[in-house]
């Protein structure tokens, strides 16, 4: 069945039709939230969200990109705004002590390639950071990344160019370290 069809069925009531949108897109859905939130528990909580808010807007869906990307944009966007909220409940929540006396023993390893790359991305403000995901994680165009954005198509190029400065820049002691 094509997305269309897909589309059309569900619009008219069709329940499997709906398990089947979901179901395949589910994942991928998921893998954008969960890129944008780094913590499990949010990104099931925004992926959710995200399709209650697509499957209410799906008679607003022209077929002007694949279904998956307009989901992904959907997800972005769930992503982003539910990351705001996070961070202004948290801002208001009293930090607990570091816990010192608990733990007399620190491992003091140096991480991997993978950690640290995804720590670095996770440090990167979200205009950049949600450009980068969105473009070189997801492959979206700087188009659709603009449209999911509200910025312009040339925002988005630069906005991935500092992302990816940033990134070298924190990962410059493996720089090198792959190359035979």
């Amino acid at each position: 069945m094509d997305e269309r069809q897909l589309v059309s069925n569900v619009l008219s009531g069709d329940v499997g039709a709906a398990r089947a949108l979901y179901e395949a897109h589910v994942s991928r859905v998921h893998r954008v939230v969960g890129r944008f939130t780094g913590d499990a528990d949010l990104a099931q909580d925004f992926a959710q969200e995200a399709f209650i808010r697509a499957f209410r807007r799906l008679p607003e869906f022209r077929f002007e990109s694949s279904l998956g990307t307009w989901l992904s944009t959907i997800a972005a966007s769930v992503a982003l705004d539910g990351l705001r909220k996070v961070k202004r409940f948290r801002s208001r929540e009293a930090e607990l002590d570091e816990g010192s006396d608990v733990c007399t023993t620190r491992r003091e390893a140096e991480p991997d390639l993978k950690v640290r790359l995804a720590r670095a991305i996770d440090g990167l403000p979200e205009i950049y950071r949600s450009v980068f995901i969105m473009y070189d994680v997801e492959g979206h165009t700087h188009d659709e990344v603009a449209a999911a954005l509200g910025i312009p198509s040339g925002t988005s190029k630069a906005r991935l160019s500092v992302a990816r400065a940033r990134l070298r820049e924190a990962l410059a002691d493996f720089a090198g370290e792959w190359i035979a």
